[in-house]
């Protein structure tokens, strides 16, 4: 039976939202539609956001739903650049950021002339408050992971908002891999008043708590200014156009509360779990190190650097024992590159392939962390003389 520890990257899908994406398929109409039919299908999604803005601190209108977190995150950042960028032409971005992000600013720097100002991190992957601070001023808007997807490390999201705010400067955070994990809260983060500035939008995926793919969501304040990047239809407050996915809407809702409902006891569970796969890697292979905060990390988040073995060849040794991990994000695989977060850690290019990164989830047990204790040593020596073949030969 296979081992699964790439939670982060996806989890499986939980049986409430089974049964919920399946009950919604029982509702036929279109929710944009005003007859009997379609409001009984309104009223489903409706039910839906509000369960999610429960959950996330927010309120119902601010729910915008979209194809995933990395739709979320183009919406949010274009969406403030295209809307700001008259006004001040920077975007602040820490080092380190998720590939949804890097990706969508890097367009903008690219095509639509909008320079950057990276943030540095410190070697266990906070983002560097003061050089955040620093880097606002007459800028367009900034961005920051809550937690990051490959080491784990949770930044102070409530700080960065306020320092946001502070600076009179629009603030995206990408919960994407915090939501289920830790508690996030769009409004507490925020804080009050209704400045336009500050924490504006903050971007969520369903299949990172049980939930189906291709179902996310941006919250965007009321007092946001954003332009979409679709039109036709003036839904969701023309910020995302198209008929609504009720089913996928439903399936996140009953996924994301039952999420929540465990996470304390989850949180625990986790921990304890995850602490036991460190110490028992740490004590069969002494050269490999954890990366990312010893503590203020995610809960089922193990990211090891394994010195002399490349991380590719590992991860498919373990394969082979039909252990599932990864070498970082999921969004990136197939991709034969060294760990930009390692990078921004302050390791070189060889350290930066040599990563694993463990995450566990809702179904894993002590039975997976055996199965990865027992197989790793004998995969970790394969892989360091493989590494050892390949530099003789060149």
């Amino acid at each position: 039976m296979r081992v699964y520890l790439d939670h982060a990257a996806t989890t499986p899908l939980r049986p409430e939202a089974r049964e919920a994406w399946l009950a919604a398929h029982e509702v036929l109409g279109n929710p944009s539609s005003i007859h009997g039919a379609g409001q009984d299908a309104r009223r489903l999604l409706e039910d839906a956001r509000e369960g999610i803005a429960s959950v996330l601190g927010c309120q119902p209108i601010e729910v915008v739903f979209t194809s995933g977190g990395t739709e979320a995150a183009n919406l949010a950042l274009k969406g403030l650049w295209w809307s700001r960028f008259a006004e001040a032409g920077a975007i602040v971005l820490p080092d380190g950021e998720h590939h949804a992000t890097l990706d969508a600013v890097g367009w903008l720097s690219s095509t639509q002339e909008a320079s950057v100002r990276p943030v540095p991190l410190d070697p266990l992957g906070r983002i560097d408050a003061e050089a955040f601070s620093a880097a606002l001023p007459g800028a367009a808007l900034a961005t920051a992971l809550v937690a990051s997807n490959e080491v784990g490390t949770i930044q102070d999201a409530a700080d960065l908002a306020q320092r946001a705010l502070d600076a009179g400067v629009p603030l995206h955070l990408d919960a994407v891999s915090a939501l289920g994990q830790i508690p996030v809260r769009f409004s507490a983060w925020r804080g009050s008043g209704s400045a336009p500035s500050g924490l504006v939008a903050m971007s969520v995926s369903a299949h990172k708590v049980g939930g189906p793919g291709g179902v996310g969501a941006a919250v965007v304040s009321r007092h946001a200014r954003l332009t979409p990047l679709v039109h036709g239809g003036g839904q969701q407050r023309s910020l995302r156009a198209g008929t609504q996915d009720v089913a996928g809407a439903s399936a996140f809702a009953a996924a994301l509360t039952a999420a929540e409902a465990e996470r304390r006891g989850e949180e625990a569970r986790l921990t304890a779990l995850r602490d036991r796969l460190v110490a028992g890697i740490l004590s069969s292979i002494p050269s490999a190190r954890l990366l990312g905060h010893p503590i203020e990390r995610l809960p089922g988040n193990a990211h090891v650097l394994f010195p002399d073995a490349a991380g590719e060849t590992l991860l498919f040794l373990l394969d082979m024992d039909q252990i599932a991990v990864s070498t970082g994000s999921a969004c990136q695989a197939g991709v034969a590159e060294p760990s930009h977060v390692v990078l921004a850690l302050g390791f070189d290019d060889r350290a930066a392939r040599s990563v694993l990164r463990f995450t566990l989830g809702h179904t894993s047990t002590d039975a997976d962390v055996d199965a990865v204790l027992t197989r790793l040593p004998a995969a970790y020596a394969r892989a360091v003389a493989s590494g050892a073949r390949s530099d003789r030969r060149s």
